[in-house]
């Protein structure tokens, strides 16, 4: 009877080897059609409003459909690829090209025909107003009126 010794850290390596050439070949093989990456989104709250910016580096504005609802911001596009020849030299490229589609839910609703729109290094970033309803309100409570008051009746009955 041949006798080996169990080796997990090389098993494990092997399974690793096999997955990572399943997912190469999944990453070949997709529609191109299909969204190929999705921009990062940041959402702030700035008071009366929203400030939503979108990292779309080497994307040209003119490649970029922004529409807004009361609701929510849909963001597409496409990075196209430079049109290279097979002399550029390019060994690998992790460069991700193709279409993308984002569409981001707000938290409160928004004024849709005020947004101001600025793509400034790679970056978009869009100024949405709120509604008047959804911005926060402060309002002055009058304590002097209290204090200048009688105290409360009912609360003379109870200490008594």
């Amino acid at each position: 009877m041949l006798m080996r010794s169990w080796q997990p850290f090389t098993e494990i390596e092997t399974i690793r080897e096999q997955l990572d050439k399943v997912f190469d070949r999944l990453a070949t093989t997709r529609d191109s059609s299909e969204a190929t990456w999705m921009p990062a989104l940041e959402l702030a709250d700035a008071g009366d409003n929203f400030v939503l910016k979108a990292q779309l580096p080497g994307i040209d504005p003119k490649d970029i459909d922004v529409q807004v609802t009361r609701e929510a911001i849909s963001i597409s596009g496409e990075r196209r690829c430079e049109n290279t020849d097979e002399k550029s030299g390019y060994v690998r490229s992790e460069f991700r090209y193709g279409k993308f589609h984002r569409v981001l839910p707000l938290p409160a609703p928004i004024q849709n025909d005020s947004v101001q729109a600025e793509c400034k290094d790679g970056i978009l970033t869009l100024t949405l107003p709120k509604v008047t309803e959804a911005r926060n309100k402060v309002v002055k409570i009058n304590l002097a009126e209290i204090a200048g008051a009688s105290t409360n009746p009912a609360l003379e009955q109870a200490n008594q």
